[in-house]
This record gives structure tokens, sequence and C-alpha cells, in this order.
């Protein structure tokens, strides 16, 4: 198949949809089938970088209330129209909900081409914490209209986890919805050297260290782990919680860590390079710690296990399809109170059953495996497709005249 994709994100911005993307690419690619990408230019990319012939980076411009982001100028991409019409491709799919969503549809249009889209982001949950002058209620119900009508627009939907599809379907989302969650490489993660990582922080090697590699914004509930460390120390002096990561609430959270005095306590160790750094990181924590009640997945989760970092965690939306049933990870409420106790009680214990589970719980999310059933979500929209134009000239076909071919 022939594949074009369309994000407002992908790397070198950092996050879960990138790494869904990126992870998704790389295996249908493997698979033998041709992914394009078109996805926005930013400002941290080299110009004299060799770019990616597979990628269409399209210019863009800084967002107003999110400055990690930016957003791709419309026109520019509509005027690759005719070369994409070149590509003959099968299918439109959409990872994000503002210009790549619109921009798709125009194309899906224009191209003759069904459009799939993944539901990526609950934005229902944090719309308020960027534009809090205005009422919660109102910004819930604008996301629900938002993503039902973005939804009802598709051919078919991803959702990456089973609440998702619980949720679109409350919302009224009447297309078809399949769960495909991304996968993970699990070697990737598996030749990380802690050492190496706590050397190059000043971590003294008995430090008990936690773990949280996340976009550093407000709803992803760090503010609970700060409060949870706090309680920690009073039994364990030594632990230490490494935060990876970047995002707009990082000054909130360093002033929060101060006012409790955890100053060595925390490290914030910004980005780390997902192919060294970032390995090096999961591999030097005795526990990865998570609190977000926002995911869709939760995809940290699979990479702390690979690299055999057991995981304590709040079990929230998404995150529930991992957490449930896993033999490597311990599931606390979200209360600091409770999530200390059994942190505590896991360093005192140093539990070896959640670390030997550890690889064999992450290999239950292989990245072929998941493509390949993104492979065969995509054939069963072509065969959608394929049985209503043929219904369209059902009376053309009975004739024995050859049907139209498909504008491509």
């Amino acid at each position: 198949m022939r594949i074009l994709m369309i994000s407002d994100v992908y790397f070198p911005r950092i996050n879960g949809v990138s790494t869904s993307i990126q992870t998704f690419k790389e295996e249908l690619e493997s698979l033998g089938h041709h992914v394009v990408l078109i996805a926005p230019e930013y400002p941290q990319i080299p110009q004299d970088s060799d770019p990616d012939p597979s990628i269409f980076r399209i210019p863009s411009r800084q967002v107003i209330f999110d400055p990690e982001d930016r957003m791709m100028r419309m026109k520019d991409i509509l005027a690759l129209t005719e070369v994409l019409r070149a590509e003959q491709f099968d299918l439109i799919h959409v990872h994000t909900p503002f210009v790549a969503h619109y921009a798709g549809r125009k194309l899906a249009r224009a191209l003759d081409l069904p459009l799939a889209l993944t539901y990526h982001t609950l934005f229902e949950e944090y719309f308020y914490h960027y534009i809090p002058f205005l009422p919660r209620t109102l910004l819930k119900g604008v996301a629900r209209y938002f993503s039902r009508t973005q939804c009802n627009d598709a051919a078919a939907i991803v959702a990456p986890s089973t609440i998702i599809v619980d949720v679109l379907q409350k919302y009224g989302v009447s297309q078809p919805i399949e769960i495909v969650p991304t996968g993970i490489r699990c070697e990737r993660f598996q030749h990380g050297d802690g050492q190496r990582f706590r050397q190059q922080f000043n971590i003294d090697d008995d430090r008990k260290v936690l773990l949280n590699v996340s976009r550093v914004a407000f709803e992803k509930n760090i503010g609970l782990l700060l409060e949870m460390v706090n309680k920690v120390r009073q039994e364990v002096p030594e632990v230490c919680l490494v935060i990876a990561g970047e995002g707009p609430a990082k000054k909130s959270y360093i002033k929060q860590a101060a006012q409790l005095g955890l100053d060595g306590h925390i490290r914030f160790v910004g980005y780390l390079d997902r192919s060294s750094a970032l390995i090096d990181c999961y591999s030097s924590a005795d526990y990865f710690v998570f609190s977000s009640v926002t995911e869709t997945q939760g995809l940290v989760l699979l990479e702390a296990m690979a690299a055999g970092t057991p995981v304590v965690s709040v079990a929230a939306m998404g995150t529930k399809d991992i957490l449930e049933d896993c033999a490597a990870a311990q599931i606390v409420d979200n209360d600091a109170e409770q999530f200390a106790r059994t942190v505590i009680a896991l360093l005192r214990s140093d539990d070896q059953q959640l670390k030997l589970a550890c690889k064999a719980s992450a290999a239950k999310w292989d990245s072929t495996f998941l493509a390949e059933k993104l492979a065969a979500f995509y054939a069963n929209i072509l065969d959608g497709s394929a049985a209503q134009q043929k219904q369209a000239f059902g009376s053309a076909n009975s004739l024995d005249e050859p049907e139209p071919a498909r504008e491509s």
C-alpha cells in the first residue's frame, strides 16, 4: 500500500504522537509499504541538514499558547496536491486535529482517497490548562464537538486504547473504530548504561532513583510525584526523582520542588536523545513512576519495562490497557500518601519479581505485530471504499461496462 500521513507534530518535537508516527512509519516500510509524511518545519532543524525524501516539511509559525509546537501553512500543503496525486496513494492517515486534519480532508476530496485518523489525545482533559480564562465546562464541550465532527469526517478511526473507544462513542462518533496501540521495539531499550547516566548527572551509585519521562505539562500531574517524593524521603533519605522532559509547566514544578525543600532530591534533566541518553536514563532507575490521568496509551511505561525498569503508576484512561494484569507494574491511586507508601515498600524490599517480569511484559506490545494490525485496518478501509464504489456504479457493471477508475 501507499500511505500519506499528515501531522501537526513530528520530531524534533518530542512527544508520544511523534514517537507513534515514527514507529508505525518505520515498521510499515519494513513490511513493504510506502509511507510519506507531511509535517511542520522546525527552527531546530539545521538548514543544511540532509532532508528525508519521504517527509514533506511545511513552513510553519509558532503557536501562541504552546511555544513548543508549530502551525503549518495550509496553502503550502495544498500546493502539493499535484505532486501527491502523482504518488498514487491508497489512503490518507491524519494524526492530529489542527491544520493537519483540515488539510487531510481537503486532500482526500481532491485526490478521491479515503481518510483515516488516529485519536491520539484526549483534549477535553487539558484545554483548560492552556486557556484558563474560559470556563472548563465550555472548553470540554468545544473539545467534544470538534472530536465528534472530525472523527465522523473519517472513513474509520484508530484508537490507541480501549477507553478511547468508549469516550468517542459517548461523544457520538458513528464511524468504525479500531484499537491499534503503538508498539515498541524492545531491543532498542535493552542495552542502556545506567551507570554512565548517573555519572553524567552526578547521582551516586547507592542512591535510589525514581524516574519519570514525559512532557513537563500540567496535565501530566507531575505535582503528585513531587508530593510523593517529599514523603518518601522521610523514610528513604537517599531517594532521587529524575524528571526527563520539557514543557510549559517546568518553572511551576521547579518552584513547587523548592517550596517542598526537595533540593538534592530532584533532577530536571530536560529532553534526552532517544537513541542514547534516554536509554541510559531508563536503565539508571530503580523504578519508573507515572501519575498522568489523561493518557490515551502511555508509551513510556512500555519503554521503561523494555529497559528492565519496573513501573509504579496510576492506572487511568489509556494506561489501564498496559497496567492491568501486568506483572511488571504496581498500580497506585491518584494519591500522594498511598503512592509514597507503595514506593517505600518497593525500595526497601527490592522486589526482583517485578524486575524479572519487565521484558516479558513489554514484549506483548511488539511494534511489528501492531504495524501488521494497522495495515489490516487500512486494507479494511480500502475494501469498504471499493464496495461503495461498486455499489455506486452497479448499473454500469451489470452491463459489463468498465468500472470507472479512481482518480489517482
